[in-house]
């Protein structure tokens, strides 16, 4: 093992090759290429096999890569997806939309050597596509029939994650959700040139062949409420995650061609499927020959920008009121869009949207400066006098984060509790809501945070209901003795 591993000595580190930009603009493909066997298996060999992995211990799943990075150097490939496997319900996805640089690389001991890190996230990616090229990935078997069903609001990550594994216990599974896809943001949310939908698609089509029921087209409050749902499942799993934008607070700000991030990328990715959307064929979504300004620093922000170029937008503008280094989106994304020919403005922010309520011409933004430390520790921003700008506009897209949707309200359930900031209350020991038999996990118990965050708290979330079931069924076969 000695001679196969600790070669970042002698071995650079090489990520995957990536399409030019001038190329991967103008489609809407994934832009890295597959790390071949050679490759993956050399670059594997880097690691430094740490006694205490901070990669695993940065990872919210607290995947067990030291040990997979070994097996692949040693060519034991489809042991190594087995292990990656056995904590993540989707390392593909995972090793393609995860921000590496800011967890599981980002925090490699030989990165901060000065070597380079390892390529976690690309021999993540390489391990589950070759174990679906090679038959690897087995199928879902339900375990034996408890006679108790679960249902779970939502089709995102979190409640995907949960299904899995609430269908392998045994339960029968129905999973709710308002689209007509299942996947949530996976689907309609990520563009194709980070995460291809068919990579998403084989795993939903893998729990709907070991039994999950998918009601898709289904909204939770209008065609059933939380009280129904309740009477039908024996435990119910809130995993909607978080749809309500944040507004921009602007004059101006309602116009025409003011959009919300996620109305914009829903509309391209249905676009990509070959479905109908009036709102993209009509331009009211559509950056085709259009000057766009984008407002916001994280990752949905750098998906609009992305997209917007390969839409054929005549200039894209990223407005962020903070500087580069303090943006919450991933370091790579912005390389990329910066590669494809996005404009950022750091520390600048919006003042007025420009035109009139019928169209807008432009946004006029202002300087900002970074001042004394908020309450969270970040440099506030500050207005600079005399820092006016313009930027001419004919599509304004916020990307300014995501609220929790009013959930009492809309589920016809006023008794669940939630939080000040709208989010549901979990009890962090069991993640059950105030309402018996009711769980919650994802970013509507978090607020709008990563997929891999979602998977853990989905998978979390289906240990629990297990347990809960579990002393339930007990409980009636008591009572019925």
């Amino acid at each position: 093992m000695a001679e196969r591993m600790l070669k970042f000595t002698t071995v650079a580190r090489r990520t995957p090759e990536k399409r030019a930009a001038e190329e991967r603009s103008g489609d809407f493909h994934e832009i890295y290429a597959d790390f071949i066997d050679a490759k993956a298996t050399e670059q594997a060999a880097r690691c430094s096999q740490c006694g205490v992995p901070f990669c695993q211990t940065h990872c919210p799943l607290h995947n067990n890569i030291p040990d997979w990075l070994r097996m692949t150097a040693e060519g034991r490939i489809q042991e190594a997806y087995e292990l990656s496997e056995a904590t993540s319900s989707m390392p593909e996805v995972c090793g393609r939309i995860c921000p590496q640089d800011r967890l599981c690389e980002g925090n490699c001991v030989i990165e901060q050597s000065g070597h380079g890190t390892v390529t976690i996230g690309s021999v993540e990616r390489y391990l589950a596509d070759k174990a679906w090229e090679m038959g690897w990935v087995k199928p879902l078997v339900a375990g034996p029939d408890r006679g108790q069903s679960v249902g779970i609001i939502g089709a995102g990550p979190a409640g995907l994650s949960a299904a899995e594994l609430l269908r392998e216990q045994g339960y029968a599974v129905t999973v709710y959700d308002r689209h007509d896809r299942a996947g949530g943001l996976l689907i309609y949310g990520i563009p194709g040139f980070k995460l291809e939908k068919d990579v998403v698609e084989r795993r939903t089509r893998r729990l709907a062949d070991g039994g999950v029921v998918f009601r898709l087209n289904f909204e939770a409050g209008r065609d059933a409420t939380l009280p129904e749902l309740r009477a039908q499942h024996d435990a119910v799993l809130i995993a909607t995650g978080v749809y309500a934008a944040r507004d921009l607070v602007a004059p101006g700000a309602g116009s025409a061609g003011v959009v919300p991030a996620l109305d914009y990328l829903i509309a391209s990715n249905k676009k990509t499927f070959g479905d109908d959307v009036p709102a993209y064929d009509s331009g009211e979504l559509n950056a085709e020959g259009k000057d766009v300004v984008v407002v916001g620093g994280g990752d949905t922000a750098m998906d609009c920008v992305r997209t917007a170029i390969r839409q054929g937008a005549t200039s894209v503008t990223c407005l962020y009121r903070r500087d580069k280094a303090n943006m919450p989106g991933s370091m790579r994304e912005v390389s990329n869009a910066e590669e494809e020919g996005v404009v950022f403005e750091w520390l600048a922010a919006p003042r007025a949207v420009m035109g009139e309520a019928s169209g807008v011409t432009g946004v006029r933004a202002i300087r900002m400066r970074l001042g004394a430390p908020d309450a969270s520790g970040r440099q506030s921003p500050e207005e600079i006098d005399g820092g006016d700008f313009d930027r001419p506009a004919q599509l304004v897209i916020k990307a300014l984060g995501f609220e929790p949707e009013n959930l009492p309200e809309l589920f016809s359930a006023p008794d669940l509790k939630v939080t000040r900031w709208g989010t549901v209350k979990a009890d962090v020991r069991h993640q059950m809501t105030n309402l018996d038999g009711v769980f919650a996990a994802g970013d509507i118990v978090r607020g709008a945070s990563l997929v891999v965050w979602a998977i853990k708290d989905g998978r979390d979330a289906a240990d629990a209901m297990h347990k809960y079931l579990q002393a339930k069924g007990a409980a009636i076969s008591i009572a019925a003795e």
